[in-house]
């Protein structure tokens, strides 16, 4: 069951103009995908963090679509990576954990917007070519280099950054000085304006290593939280203050360019939140990375993977909060509609919808399409507001869990036997969803691209 099937490309964007009120792709718009790295779903000022300020993703928020419900694929970096640029579930892309490899025959985003005339670029964290070269550098050789995935052009590494990193432009390693979230994305707009220049519509990836421990951060970013915090606490928030000033940067850039109402900035995390952050308990929010929410990052409560999400696109998307329950994979079906991309360019085996009704305002009451959550350390199904998880411990199952996550966020209450008709039911369908990604991890989907689950 889920397997989507994009619609025709004429048929997308006909619903995609009737909809946004907008000429159908008279300009190509530009699209920007940011993500943070272990960004708790309440590490930000707009859902009242009691010491981060982020002014900037507090405007996009109040400029844009915020995402309440929004869920990265899995709990941890690569895996969510990997989902964000197939549509499918980290395990059918063969990175079942963090510093995998993706597999070399999927059908990636990034190809699909270069076929379809943009300039691509991706600049930052990239975590998906499963090598461990000196200094985490991707060179020019990787066959798993974004260069090799569909990327016109690159700045990235393959794990953390922080201060003055050292970033390997196309393959070759380059030093920068600086906060490395303020250096990808100055590199990202000097990329952006000479595509501009040129009359080319871009797609670009911008992934924050921010606030992925070790903490760095500068004098001055740290400053204002030294006093009220502990040192390693202030330095993961001065990180996140350098991040949020980045993409304020990156906004007014996007303007002065005059392409801001052209363009779609979407935010997100990687995963949830960190453990063993404590801001301290006179503050009253705990646990401070993850709010009320439970679990943390490589968890799959919802603290482990319910992140920040934003969608902005100015004179397009009305300003507004969305309850609408959506993942990373449903980022490539989206953007298969917003750009007018080939409905054929994602795998049909796939995991995620369009959200082109949820952008637009006609959001539905309810998603058809239950979410899959599939790590070695356990499983979840997630069907709007009800929530299957089962955690596997020191290799052997562990037992079911139901919640409903609308009414108990904190997953305080397992209803497990009250619910036994409900729970049976997503149960049966986790049990096809998980038959599907076997037969995907198998190979299945790249003998015959229209296999069907």
């Amino acid at each position: 069951m889920g397997t989507t099937t994009t619609n025709s490309l004429g048929a997308s964007l006909v619903l995609f103009g009737l909809f946004l009120s907008v000429p159908v792709m008279a300009d190509k718009p530009n699209v920007i995908l940011v993500m943070s790295d272990d960004h708790g779903w309440t590490q930000t000022g707009y859902y009242g963090h009691p010491l981060l300020k982020t002014p900037h993703l507090d405007d996009m928020a109040a400029n844009g679509l915020r995402m309440d419900r929004f869920y990265a694929t899995a709990p941890m970096c690569s895996p969510t990576r990997a989902a964000v640029l197939t549509g499918r579930t980290n395990d059918r892309t063969g990175v079942f954990k963090v510093g995998d490899p993706i597999n070399k025959q999927e059908k990636m985003l990034s190809t699909a917007f270069r076929r379809a005339g943009y300039a691509t670029a991706h600049f930052g964290k990239w975590h998906l070519n499963g090598s461990n070269t000196p200094g985490h550098q991707v060179l020019a050789d990787d066959p798993l280099s974004p260069g090799q995935l569909g990327f016109d052009y690159w700045l990235s590494i393959s794990t953390q950054f922080n201060l003055n990193p050292v970033l390997s432009r196309n393959g070759v390693p380059e030093q920068f000085e600086g906060d490395g979230s303020e250096v990808i994305v100055d590199e990202a707009l000097k990329f952006i304006g000479r595509e501009t220049k040129k009359g080319r519509p871009v797609f670009v990836v911008v992934w924050y290593s921010t606030p992925h421990r070790v903490f760095e951060a500068t004098e001055e970013d740290v400053a204002p939280y030294l006093d009220r915090t502990d040192k390693s606490s202030a330095l993961q928030l001065g990180e996140l203050a350098a991040m949020d000033r980045s993409i304020g940067t990156l906004r007014q850039g996007l303007q002065e360019l005059g392409i801001a109402d052209n363009t779609l900035v979407w935010f997100t995390s990687d995963n949830g939140g960190l453990p063993d952050i404590d801001y301290g308990e006179h503050l009253g929010v705990h646990p401070d990375t993850t709010g009320h929410l439970r679990g943390f990052k490589k968890d799959l409560y919802e603290g482990g993977i319910r992140v920040p999400t934003i969608v902005e696109w100015p004179g397009t998307i009305e300003p507004r909060v969305s309850h609408y329950p959506a993942a990373t994979t449903d980022i490539f079906p989206t953007l298969i509609d917003v750009a007018g991309l080939d409905p054929n360019s994602i795998n049909p085996v796939n995991d995620g919808v369009s959200l082109v009704s949820v952008l637009n305002g006609n959001e539905p009451s309810r998603r058809e399409q239950p979410m899959g959550f599939r790590v070695v350390a356990g499983r979840a199904w997630m069907d709007n507001e009800w929530k299957l998880v089962r955690n596997y411990t020191s290799g052997e199952d562990g037992e079911f869990e139901l919640y409903n996550v609308v009414g108990d966020p904190s997953e305080s209450n397992n209803l497990i036997r009250q619910r036994p008709d409900i729970a049976a039911r997503m149960m049966k369908e986790l049990s096809v969803w998980e038959a599907s990604v076997e037969r995907s991890i198998a190979g299945a989907d790249y003998r015959d691209e229209s296999a069907a689950r």
